[in-house]
């Protein structure tokens, strides 16, 4: 159960027989269904949840109910709401599994236990905050220098695992258009082909 995390884990660390058992401890596996809510706007997200198996979104409502989904995660990324986990607040964020999925899961208290007890964790999730936080800037900047076009051609370039599991309205929303609008731009780019 643990091989793909420790995988992951050793891309970045180096962890002793004793700290890994440690570490898997500290780990809930979690099997949820399809359109199954990891967390709510309101609640206090408890969990960073490494994906096993599956395919998570994470979105926002606007006021006026239309979704801006930030994240779509599969095998091998994690999932949270990291100002809600840090801060232990409410969040305004959603975090829904789009498929049957698998997680491994490491609430607030043991991720704190987990610093303490094996420091170079926290080597490991700054690094994962850092790379979060270089997507995002990425991301941000490609909504406002690039093309719905040229968007989704990155998108389907950089995600191509992502483009076959999840619906294209929902891809729409991710690259800020409409499911008509991005309809328009595929039927454009089929014609280029």
């Amino acid at each position: 159960m643990f091989e793909q995390i420790d995988k992951f884990i050793d891309r970045s660390i180096y962890l002793t027989p004793e700290e890994r058992t440690l570490f898997h401890s500290m780990l809930k596996f979690k099997r949820v269904r399809k359109r199954t809510y990891l967390l709510q706007e309101g609640e206090i997200c408890d969990f960073e949840a490494y994906i096993v198996k599956g395919c998570i979104r994470t979105y926002y409502l606007s006021d006026d109910g239309a979704e801006t989904i930030l994240t779509f995660a599969t095998e091998d990324w994690w999932v949270s709401d990291s100002f809600s986990f840090t801060e232990q607040t409410p969040t305004n964020m959603f975090i829904e599994s789009l498929e049957d999925s698998e997680l491994l899961m490491v609430d607030h208290k043991s991720k704190t236990e987990l610093y303490e007890k094996i420091p170079k964790f926290e080597t490991l999730f700054r690094l994962l905050m850092q790379r979060n936080l270089f997507a995002l800037q990425r991301r941000f900047h490609s909504l406002i220098s690039q093309t719905a076009e040229q968007r989704y051609l990155a998108f389907i370039e950089k995600y191509p695992q992502v483009v076959q599991r999840v619906p294209q309205h929902q891809i729409a929303r991710y690259l800020g258009v409409s499911p008509e609008f991005l309809s328009k731009v595929r039927g454009i780019l089929q014609k280029k082909k």
